[in-house]
């Protein structure tokens, strides 16, 4: 059993592994190619052994997905806000410190995750339907911060709620993509957070990569890795939240244009935690927070603490790869800017044509001319996280049904 469950460990790492260097590549699509292939893969490898596939490439691929984010600007869908200060980094020849300094913050959450998914196990279950109410309340406090400490806060709320308007369409029409579901989300954000990026970049070459790494302090290490990874617990937990809404909750405290550091450090320790505190949730709840949840909820489930073991082996080998992916700085140095800039763009035209046909064309566009408007007013692109806010906050109140 010892030997199945490892070798599931180790396919599930190189799963996540292609899904966090692909840009526009989610876990779930793993999670549903493994699915597919269940009916082969449980008898040779075993249900357990593909549970434990299923979670390792969910932790694996948080810990890479900073890399295409980091080096080409392309947000996955769980990290969009991150893209900023890591892209901003790399542009100053900080690539390489950029993901090494993301890594950090999703190992450091694994020493968070695994405490707070017992702890929440016990006891959150007992206050569950008082949480189920709150969530929208929480929400909105959240994005009434956001608003009235931006910069300007008039056209941050005009951005929030435009932004809001078109997530309000996507997800309402969502059955026009190919794929429906979640699929919209990459040329949604894609389009706020990563073409409009690019599109208004200057040309040029990219700067030499390379230098020594400089880490945070210990202690503001350990400030904001527990901040991120308490952010990546609750919307692990909740119903209806993204490791997109624990970045702007995230965003709330700390300022990425100032800290782009401990930022970095934050968010990515989120995402991991949001792939251990959701596990959890499955287990006392049987709810489920993304598709590898659902894929999991399929099978005869081993017990909670096997795969948090698994989940630790994962983050482990996960760890070494992306420090390893790190050196990918050097090939980037000196790399012309324009067809650069040109082939990420179209690259993510394809993809959102592949996972959602014409209607994520439609999508990506509305998106990247929402997403010039920060630049434009000058206000923190973050307010265009209203397109996952606003729909969340009214499916919570009871406002909306999608």
């Amino acid at each position: 059993m010892l030997a199945s469950l490892l070798l599931g460990t180790l396919v599930g790492v190189a799963l996540g592994t292609v899904s966090g260097l692909v840009p526009g590549v989610h876990v779930n699509t793993m999670a549903a190619l493994l699915l597919s292939l269940s009916p082969v893969l449980a008898v040779t490898l075993g249900a357990e052994a593909l549970a434990a596939a299923l979670v390792a490439a969910l932790v694996t691929h948080t810990f890479l997905d900073c890399v295409p984010s980091t080096f080409l600007g392309v947000p996955d869908a769980d990290t969009a806000v991150m893209v900023l200060p890591a892209h901003a980094l790399c542009m100053e020849g900080r690539g390489a410190e950029a993901v090494r300094i993301s890594a950090l913050g999703s190992a450091s959450a694994v020493a968070w995750a695994l405490p707070l998914a017992l702890l929440f196990l016990v006891i959150l279950p007992l206050m569950q339907s008082a949480i189920d109410w709150g969530i929208g309340l929480l929400l909105l406090v959240v994005a009434c911060s956001l608003v009235v400490f931006s910069e300007s806060p008039e056209w941050s709320a005009a951005v929030f709620l435009v932004s809001g308007l078109l997530g309000l369409f996507v997800f309402r029409y969502s059955f026009l993509a190919w794929h429906g579901g979640t699929s919209v989300l990459m040329p949604l954000l894609s389009g706020l957070f990563g073409v409009a990026v690019i599109l208004s970049a200057s040309g040029g070459r990219m700067p030499a990569q390379g230098g020594a790494v400089s880490y945070p302090e210990r202690r503001e290490v350990l400030r904001c890795s527990f901040t991120g990874s308490v952010a990546g617990a609750v919307v692990g937990w909740l119903p209806g939240l993204s490791n997109a809404t624990a970045n702007a909750l995230l965003a709330s405290v700390i300022d990425y244009g100032q800290d782009r550091r401990g930022y970095l450090l934050a968010t990515s320790a989120a995402n991991t935690a949001n792939a251990f505190l959701g596990l959890s949730a499955l287990y006392a709840l049987g709810r489920t927070r993304n598709g590898v949840m659902v894929a999991l909820a399929t099978f005869d489930l081993p017990p909670l603490s096997l795969l948090l073991l698994v989940a630790a082996i994962a983050a482990t080998i996960a760890y070494l790869l992306t420090l390893f992916c790190s050196g990918a700085a050097a090939l980037f140095a000196r790399v012309k800017l324009g067809p650069l800039h040109t082939a990420v763009v179209l690259s993510v035209v394809v993809l959102s044509f592949l996972l959602c046909g014409p209607f994520g064309l439609f999508v990506l566009a509305a998106a990247t001319l929402v997403g010039t408007v920060p630049g434009l007013v000058q206000v923190r692109r973050v307010s265009c996280m209203g397109a996952v806010m606003v729909p969340v906050i009214l499916s919570s109140l009871g406002l909306v049904v999608f």
